[in-house]
């Protein structure tokens, strides 16, 4: 049944134009321009292999070339021969295509034993822990920043916060085509090292400027595991198992940042601002060492190509190629990858929408990570280390979010398959309005709270819907977006990466002035109104998700 259901989606999508449901594993859908380049491409090499081999016979070459001076019929053959190489006709051409051995070959990510897929799934997870945990870990120490680089700039000092997501902004455009090109497992390897290397620079950053621009390109390159993250689950794990790999793949997004300003406050205190950089440099390090040692590629292009070259020097056969080559060169394929997020971003629907959605929770999110330092240090007295604590409001709502979405997500797609249902990305979105009616009602009673210096535990109390909303939209957005653009997940949630990164970032620019001129009842108020169209963009949604995802197909990816 599952075989089925999966051959129906394949000729579903191939009939739409796009690569929605089919997995990495089980190959590409071309346009027709595609097609020409890859018989075009296929034609080449089986020149480019015909003449290495002819290069070991030169006495037989030169016999051709004579007999084709002479206008004999060996010319006219030779002629015809190629004629159908270019047309990819040759009767020998489904011979040279080489794929996987059967449905259970264990080279296959998919026929992974387990024990190897949790492992890469642990890694990336990590990495997601890690990165996004460099973009609020020293919110706290800002006031202790800035005093001993004198300035009182309030945009500074959120901006020295926020610049870090304004990296994650770019860094998906360059880090999701590389990908499809070298592969998964390298572009994580060379991501690390610069990520490394760019933190060390905050530490030793001699002036507020240094550090902004350290910070900026630290964001870029630690966007690696954000971007691609999602495409190394889909190419290991089957849609009806995704969403437990999917929940401990958003622990790192969500529970960084949070997870971030309880260290780091602590630790600044005791030891300074710039030690908060030496720890992420330190959990960093290690674990890039152990996925030198122990990560292996996702990416079924990539270990497909590399078998072609392993039979290739076996065989001696040039004319060997890859089932998922499309025929395009490092530039044709970096050129489509750069533009293809943004092609999501202006052509489909499904994706504006859900990136703007998102950008929206994820400017309050940061938003929050920028004002709660003021508003408990002033308000309540908090001091640099115990402010930190203030972050578990939205650490335990996050927490409750993730085992209610992973729960009901996976149980919801284990009975559609078990019905002999299709399975379709919009049953991921069931819960969608739930975060949507919680989000305005956290952030009114948190304004309000706070406004009028109600016991502390109440404003941190209100976080924790706030939280709930935030994760469960999360996770149910980009869990749609995987399941969706399967092939090119890694491109789809770049899209989204890119949008909610800009919001992440600039939107908390104007967080601490809002709430020093409207307050802070008035000003999370605003907030909350804000929110209030989301309740019945998120009942369309559910509603309409699956006719919006197939009438505006994007076609030629």
């Amino acid at each position: 049944m599952t075989d089925l259901q999966r051959q129906r989606s394949i000729e579903q999508a191939v009939a739409e134009g796009h690569d929605a449901d089919i997995p990495s594993a089980i190959g590409y859908v071309l346009d027709e321009a595609g097609q020409e380049i890859r018989r075009k491409s296929i034609a080449e090499q089986r020149r480019l292999a015909l003449a290495k081999k002819s290069s070991h016979h030169s006495h037989t070459s030169a016999r051709a070339s004579r007999d084709i001076e002479k206008g004999a019929d060996g010319g006219l053959g030779d002629t015809t021969s190629e004629s159908k190489e270019e047309g990819g006709t040759t009767s020998d051409d489904e011979a040279n295509v080489v794929w996987w051995d059967g449905d259970n070959d264990p080279a296959n990510p998919y026929n992974w034993p387990t024990w190897q897929k949790v492992l890469n799934c642990v890694f990336v997870s990590m990495l997601t822990l890690i990165t996004p945990l460099g973009s609020s870990i020293f919110a706290p120490a800002v006031p202790q920043l800035m005093r001993e680089f004198r300035s009182d700039n309030l945009e500074l000092a959120a901006f020295v916060v926020s610049v870090y997501v304004l990296g994650f902004a770019f860094g998906p455009l360059v880090i999701a085509p590389l990908s499809e090109i070298y592969g998964r497992l390298i572009v994580y390897h060379v991501c690390n090292i610069l990520f490394i290397a760019f933190l060390v620079g905050c530490a030793l950053a001699p002036s507020l400027n240094a550090l902004i621009v350290f910070r900026f390109f630290s964001g870029a390159f630690g966007s690696c595991p954000l971007t691609n993250g999602g495409g190394t689950i889909a190419d290991m794990i089957v849609q009806e198992k995704r969403a437990g790999a999917m929940a401990a793949f958003s622990i790192g997004p969500l529970f960084g940042p949070i997870i971030g300003p309880i260290a780091g406050g602590f630790l600044a205190e005791a030891e300074g601002w710039r030690w908060v950089f030496w720890l992420l440099v330190i959990l960093s390090g290690t674990l890039s060492i152990a996925m030198i040692f122990f990560a292996r590629e996702t990416y079924a292009p990539i270990l497909l190509q590399r078998k072609v070259e392993r039979l290739r020097k076996e065989t001696g056969n040039e004319l060997l190629r890859s089932k998922l080559d499309a025929g395009l060169t490092p530039k044709e394929y970096f050129r489509r990858g750069i533009i293809r997020p943004l092609k999501m971003l202006i052509f489909s629907p499904y994706c504006i929408i859900f990136a703007i959605y998102i950008s929206i929770l994820y400017g309050y999110l940061y938003l929050m990570f920028t004002s709660i330092t003021d508003v408990f240090m002033r308000g309540y007295g908090f001091s640099t280390a115990t402010v930190g604590l203030v972050f578990l409001g939205l650490g335990i709502g996050s927490l409750l979010g993730l085992f209610y979405f992973a729960g009901t997500s996976d149980r919801e797609m284990k009975r559609v398959k078990a019905a002999g249902e299709e399975m379709k990305p919009e049953q991921r979105l069931k819960l969608l309005p739930l975060s949507a009616i919680l989000l305005p009602g956290g952030f009114f009673i948190y304004g309000w709270t706070a406004q009028n210096h109600v016991h502390w535990i109440v404003p941190i109390l209100s976080h924790v819907p706030i939280g709930i909303s935030m994760v469960i939209t999360f996770m149910a957005l980009n869990m749609a977006l995987v399941d969706t653009f399967t092939l090119y997940a890694a491109s789809a949630l770049a899209a989204n990466t890119v949008v909610r990164s800009i919001f992440g970032a600039v939107l908390p620019l104007c967080g601490l002035r809002m709430y020093r001129v409207l307050g802070l009842g008035w000003g999370n108020s605003l907030l909350a109104f804000v929110c209030l169209p989301l309740i019945p963009v998120a009942f369309l949604v559910l509603k309409y998700g699956e006719t919006i995802r197939t009438k505006y197909p994007i076609k030629n990816l």
